[in-house]
C-alpha cells in the first residue's frame, strides 16, 4: 500500500480504535498516563510501518498487540517487580480470550465512564477525562468545548488523573447501589461526546460520525444497564432525534444547512419513531428530567411536516420547563431562537442582547450568529454584517465559516 493510503488508515484506525485500546490498556496496568503513552507510541509506530510493510487485516488488533508489549517493556524498564509484570501479562491475555464474549455491561469503554464519572471527580473532570481518554480529543478540542482556557483544561485533567489514582477509585462499573450517584455524571459525559461529534469544536469536520455513533452505542448499554431511570432513556431518544437529522445537516460540498431548509424527507424516520417510543416510555415513570426535556423539544422538529408547521409556540413552554431545571445561558439563547419563531425576531433579539450582556457566550459564535440572523429578519442589514463577521471570527469548523461567509456575502449585497 502506499503511504498516503497508509496515512489515511492510521487516521481511520485512530478514530476507531484509540479508546478501544486506551481502556484495555487502563484495564490491565491501573496506569492511566501509562495507557495514553503506550496508545500513542503504537499510532506512532504504526505511521512507520504500514507504508513500509502495508495495512494490517485487522488495524485494531495489531495497534492493541503494540500497545500491549509497550506497556509490557515500560513496566520492565521501570523495574517494576517481576509479579507486578506477570500479573499484567496474565491480565493481558486472559482479557484476549475472553474479549469477544464479554457483555455489554462489562464493556471496557462503559467502564472507562464509569470510572471517570465516580462522584468524588468534579463534573468538568469527569467530560475531559473521558473524552481524552475515551475518543483521543485534544486538550485544545475539550477546552473550547467548555469556553475555558486550555492552560486550565490542562492542569484540570492533571488533578482529576491523580485523583483516581491517589484515591485508588476502582476501574469498574459500580453495583446497582451505587449507578444512581453516578448516572448524572455518565449522561453529561455521553451527551457531551455527542455533541463533539455532532459539531465539532474545532477542524474541518463540522460532524464526526463515528462519534456520534459511539455515543449512541454507550446510550444503549446504559439503557440496558438501567431500564426504569427515565433520564437514560430521554438521553437516547435525544440522541436518536438529533442523529436522525445527521444526513440533512450538510450538503453535497459539505456546507451548512440550516434546520429552516433542510430536505426532511432525508431525515431517518425509523429512528425517529425509535426515539420517540423510547421518550413515551420515559414519560410513563413521570420523573422529567433535562434530556426528557431536551428531546421532547427535538420531537416537536422532528413532527412538523416542515419549518412553518413547527409548533414553536410548545417549543418556548418546553424550553421554559428546562430553563427551570438548567438555567444556563446556552439554553437561554435556543429559548430566544424560540421566541423569535413563535412571537417575531424583534422578541428574540431583546432576550438575546439580554444574554449577551451577561457576558458568558462572548466567545461562542452562535451568539452573534443569532443575533445576525434576527437583525436581517428586522431588515437592519448594516448591523447584521457586523454580527455575521463577528460570528466569523469565532466559528472553529471550516464548514461553519463557509455558511457564515455565504450570510455575509448576502447581507452585503
Amino acid at each position: 500500500m502506499g503511504g498516503v493510503s497508509a496515512e489515511r488508515a492510521v487516521s481511520e484506525a485512530f478514530r476507531t480504535e484509540w479508546g478501544r485500546v486506551v481502556a484495555h490498556l487502563i484495564r490491565v496496568t491501573g496506569n492511566w498516563d501509562l495507557a495514553e503513552e503506550c496508545a500513542q507510541d503504537a499510532f506512532t509506530k504504526a505511521l512507520e510501518r504500514w507504508p513500509r510493510d502495508g495495512i494490517p487485516d485487522n488495524p485494531g488488533g495489531w495497534l492493541k498487540v503494540t500497545a500491549r508489549n509497550r506497556a509490557l517493556d515500560r513496566l520492565r524498564r521501570a523495574r517494576v517487580g517481576s509479579d507486578k509484570v506477570q500479573e499484567v501479562g496474565k491480565a493481558m491475555n486472559e482479557y484476549e480470550r475472553h474479549e469477544e464474549s464479554e457483555s455489554g455491561i462489562e464493556d471496557d469503554r462503559l467502564r472507562l465512564i464509569f470510572t471517570c464519572c465516580h462522584p468524588a471527580l468534579p463534573t468538568e473532570g469527569q467530560v475531559a477525562l473521558t473524552l481524552r481518554t475515551r475518543c483521543g480529543l485534544t486538550t485544545v478540542e475539550f477546552a473550547r468545548a467548555f469556553m475555558v482556557p486550555t492552560e486550565t483544561m490542562a492542569k484540570r485533567l492533571v488533578r482529576t488523573k491523580h485523583k483516581i489514582q491517589d484515591a485508588g477509585i476502582p476501574y469498574r462499573v459500580p453495583p446497582d447501589s451505587q449507578l444512581p450517584e453516578r448516572l448524572r455524571g455518565v449522561l453529561v459525559v455521553l451527551y457531551a461526546l455527542f455533541n463533539e461529534g455532532y459539531s465539532a469544536t474545532a477542524g474541518a469536520d463540522l460532524i464526526r460520525q463515528n462519534l456520534c455513533a459511539e455515543a449512541i452505542r454507550l446510550a444503549r448499554l446504559l439503557v440496558e444497564l438501567m431500564p426504569d431511570e427515565p433520564e437514560t432513556l430521554g438521553l437516547l431518544s435525544l440522541l436518536l432525534l438529533h442523529d436522525a437529522r445527521r444526513p440533512a445537516r450538510l450538503d453535497s460540498q459539505g456546507d451548512v444547512v440550516t434546520l429552516e431548509e433542510q430536505d426532511r424527507s432525508l431525515w431517518d424516520r425509523p429512528a425517529i419513531e425509535e426515539a420517540c417510543a423510547l421518550l413515551d416510555r420515559a414519560m410513563r415513570l413521570r420523573r422529567s428530567g433535562p434530556y426528557q426535556l431536551q428531546a421532547a423539544i427535538a420531537a416537536c422538529h422532528a413532527g412538523a411536516e416542515s419549518a412553518d408547521a413547527t409548533d414553536w409556540a410548545e417549543i418556548v413552554i418546553l424550553y421554559d420547563k428546562l430553563n427551570q431545571v438548567v438555567a444556563t445561558p446556552v439554553v437561554g439563547l435556543n429559548r430566544a431562537v424560540a421566541v423569535a419563531m413563535a412571537f417575531g425576531p424583534e422578541a428574540g433579539l431583546d432576550l438575546v442582547e439580554e444574554i449577551e450582556s451577561g457576558g458568558e457566550l462572548a466567545d461562542y459564535y452562535l451568539l452573534p450568529a443569532t443575533r445576525a440572523d434576527l437583525l436581517r429578519r428586522l431588515g437592519r442589514t448594516a448591523e447584521a454584517r457586523s454580527a455575521y463577521a463577528q460570528a466569523l471570527e469565532l466559528a472553529p469548523t471550516d464548514a461553519e465559516r463557509r455558511y457564515l461567509s455565504k450570510r455575509l456575502t448576502e447581507a452585503s449585497i
